[in-house]
């Protein structure tokens, strides 16, 4: 009985599916400072971008678009610092950097809850803070700064309860996942070789 039950939910959320299996892999990869963890992540945003738009959740399918092309500039970011430096260094973050970030991701949280209401999204306000705060998060992880882990641990937090509410079951996992994950990349990006 539960392993027909588990097999139809697979067959019929094989997006979702896959989009959790490649996200788990990038996440992990990315703890590791593999630079394999940029085109894995790069399939995760297209599959979760697919998984968004159908559940109506419109900020964080269109925050699948911008992690595309954060994703990109990631790898491009990562793969020049292991040309020069010969591993991926873990680069300081400023006290001006972080208040600038986190002032957009305040900002970005207004215009995308304007857009998501006129949208008659998924919980607007919740999904456009989220969205936003996840955009400044992966510009630091792009950047290499180790604050990504913190913003990750709060956000992903937040996410679990978002999805709980969709009724999301499978991407509510991946998101407390996530969130061990993002403890484990804190830890090992500690011992990470800091660029001066």
């Amino acid at each position: 009985m539960i392993g027909t039950w588990l097999w139809r939910y697979l067959a019929s959320n094989w997006v979702e599916v896959a989009g959790w299996s490649t996200t788990l892999v990038g996440i992990w990869l990315t703890t590791r400072r593999k630079l394999l963890c940029w085109p894995v992540t790069l399939a995760a945003d297209v599959l979760y971008l697919v998984v968004f738009y159908r559940a109506r959740l419109l900020s964080d399918a269109l925050l699948q678009i911008f992690f595309i092309v954060f994703t990109l500039y990631g790898w491009w970011n990562w793969s020049s610092g292991v040309r020069q430096e010969g591993t991926v260094r873990v680069v300081p973050l400023s006290i001006r950097n972080a208040a600038l970030a986190l002032t957009a991701g305040v900002a970005g949280t207004f215009v995308l809850a304007l857009i998501a209401v006129r949208l008659h999204a998924s919980l607007p306000y919740l999904d456009a803070a989220l969205a936003s705060f996840s955009l400044v998060a992966s510009w630091w992880d792009a950047r290499k700064h180790i604050a990504n882990w913190w913003l990750w641990i709060v956000v992903d937090s937040f996410y679990v309860f978002e999805y709980l509410i969709q009724k999301m079951w499978l991407t509510t996992v991946l998101y407390a996942l996530l969130i061990g994950l993002a403890v484990l990349g804190l830890r090992d990006w500690r011992r990470a070789p800091v660029t001066a």
